[in-house]
């Protein structure tokens, strides 16, 4: 019992490690840019984790429990998703930042409405947009943590099969393991808002360029890993080779 507490003490603490991975970072620097407030920013990590958790736990249990054995071009392509992830996030940060642009320069095309006519508002298509909205700045960071999940739960597995030998508390790993991912998450995301956050209320252009700046990244980040996966490490070519990490 006691030899399983420290592993999952460590599972724990490499989990919070595992959150501060580059390709993590720059994933959700590309989503927090867009937030103005530092608690929506750590929901937006504790969504992030949630999903890296629930990809890393359900196969990482498959490969643990049932022996399947992930092929190389597989592993490469799970590896690949999070490249062209990355370019999409980045792609759609500048668009985000542009139209934005776009919008500020553009004069206002209401027509002016008589005082003394009193006109209600549509309040329900408004609700119901807002509520869109809503759900797809949930959904993103959601859908991102499993398409990361899938690049890294086989390293994860392999790595807890070496040092456990039962297969229960390898599960248990995984999940402790899961949680630190969650919780150092939720504290990168935060800690990435604030000056996202400060620039935003009192420095709007220099918060645009932390944006542009985040896509950028995000887009040459994504085309790097792209290129290591598909041409380095093979997967367009006829011999892949692919170890987890």
């Amino acid at each position: 019992m006691a030899s399983f507490l420290a592993i999952s003490l460590l599972g724990f603490v490499l989990g919070m490690r595992h959150a501060t991975d580059p390709d993590h970072v720059i994933a959700v620097s590309t989503i927090v840019s867009k937030q103005r407030g530092v608690g929506k920013a750590g929901l937006i990590g504790v969504l992030w984790g949630l999903g890296h958790t629930f990809t890393i736990f359900v196969v990482g249990a498959a490969i643990i429990l049932f022996g399947v054995a992930i092929p190389a071009r597989l592993g490469l392509s799970m590896e690949l998703a999070v490249g062209v992830m990355l370019i999409l996030l980045g792609v759609l940060n500048l668009t985000g930042v542009l139209q934005a642009a776009m919008a500020r320069l553009t004069p206002d095309s209401i027509a002016p409405v008589d005082k003394d006519v009193n006109v209600p508002a549509p309040i329900s298509s408004h609700d119901q947009e807002s509520c869109s909205i809503g759900a797809i700045q949930l959904l993103r960071p959601l859908a991102v943590g499993i398409v990361h999940g899938l690049a890294g739960s086989a390293a994860v597995a392999l790595l807890v099969m070496t040092a456990i030998r039962d297969p229960w508390h390898e599960i248990g790993y995984l999940l402790v393991f899961g949680i630190g991912t969650v919780v150092g998450m939720m504290l990168i995301t935060a800690l990435i808002a604030i000056p996202f956050v400060y620039t935003a209320q009192r420095l709007s252009g220099w918060n645009r360029s932390m944006a542009v700046a985040s896509g950028l990244l995000s887009v040459c980040f994504g085309c790097f890993i792209s290129y290591q996966i598909g041409i380095v490490g093979g997967l367009f070519g006829s011999h892949p080779h692919w170890s987890p990490r």
